[in-house]
């Protein structure tokens, strides 16, 4: 029986697979230029793309890397972080986020804009491991007019005094060796230009 190519075309139309749509991330790398490693941002960038990352660029030099994939990001994590381990000769390790996430991290901060202060969001996998590796470090800092640390969701927000950064009672605690690899964090200024680059 002959198909009439009306119906036929309707048909593939209708049985088609749906594109992959692609979704906009950022990579925030941790440990950068530091213990010796160093890193060019252009060359981090060259390195996603060659992976098959698009349209990767960077936002300052403290590894921030805005790119575009199909993947979905455990996958984009696990490919990466073997791809700068290898190139950079480090144990590379980073936190992916997709826009969505980084307009939530700005959306709940907690603490309004203030001269005197930073303020930082320390960015976690997961909400499971927020909670479960650092609230019991947090619950010891008692907030007092220099620094405050709220957990709000996977995020944790500190306002510290500027040039207290890292003689805080918080700043301490992200130093220790046992939790030092389970986060990285950027400073909210940081966070607003990244997701201005995204928009």
């Amino acid at each position: 029986m002959t198909c009439n190519w009306y119906i036929c075309a309707y048909f593939f139309t209708m049985n088609k697979p749906n594109d992959i749509s692609t979704v906009s991330y950022c990579a925030f790398l941790r440990g950068v230029n530091v213990n010796g490693t160093n890193m060019k941002m252009k060359d981090v960038c060259t390195l996603f793309e060659n992976q098959g990352i698009k349209s990767a660029y960077s936002i300052l030099a403290s590894g921030n890397i805005l790119f575009d994939s199909e993947k979905p990001k455990s996958e984009l994590k696990q490919i990466l972080e073997k791809a700068l381990s290898l190139h950079f000769n480090y144990e590379a390790f980073m936190f992916i986020k997709t826009k969505n996430e980084i307009e939530r991290i700005i959306r709940e901060n907690p603490f309004e804009s203030d001269p005197l202060f930073h303020i930082y969001c320390i960015i976690t996998a997961t909400e499971y491991q927020t909670e479960n590796l650092l609230n019991e470090e947090i619950e010891k800092i008692i907030d007092t007019e220099q620094e405050q640390v709220l957990i709000i969701g996977e995020n944790i927000y500190w306002k510290v005094l500027k040039g207290n950064t890292l003689d805080s009672k918080f700043g301490k605690t992200l130093a220790k060796k046992n939790i030092k690899n389970l986060f990285t964090s950027r400073n909210m200024n940081t966070i607003h230009k990244i997701l201005r680059k995204m928009n």
